[in-house]
């Protein structure tokens, strides 16, 4: 995606700075693979929106969570349990599950694990898909 080397150990990181690198990861390979669908910014917009949200990406963390193995359990749990604050418009439950997904996959890419990441992210669409149904 980018390269970029952090020297520390991302699994020492706290669950809120994870989700901060992670929600820009997880933007930015929701860009890339809708606009192989469509080159018109409204068609991006709600193309990326029903793949960039809370619910989305709770359902993910939920779908992929018995084949985590237990440090990436350990990450999500504790994305999951930071106290960030939740948007108003968020309900509590979801949003902090979104967060345990976004830490996941910032723990993921700062490890340079990138088969795992590709993994997790391709999980995306099955998502989406049954949502739409």
């Amino acid at each position: 995606m980018l390269d970029f080397t952090y020297e520390g150990n991302p699994a020492e990181l706290p669950g809120l700075t994870l989700a901060y690198i992670g929600d820009a990861v997880y933007e930015l390979y929701v860009r890339q693979q809708v606009l192989q669908q469509s080159v018109k910014a409204h068609n991006l917009h709600y193309l990326a929106v029903k793949r960039v949200n809370n619910n989305t990406q709770a359902a993910l963390l939920l779908k992929v969570e018995p084949e985590l193995t237990e440090t990436e359990r350990s990450v999500a749990r504790r994305g999951r349990n930071a106290k960030g604050i939740v948007p108003k418009n968020a309900d509590v439950q979801t949003y902090r599950k979104s967060t345990g997904l976004e830490a996941l996959v910032g723990y993921l890419y700062l490890k340079h694990d990138e088969e795992r990441l590709h993994w997790l992210l391709n999980q995306i669409e099955e998502v989406v898909a049954h949502a739409d149904h």
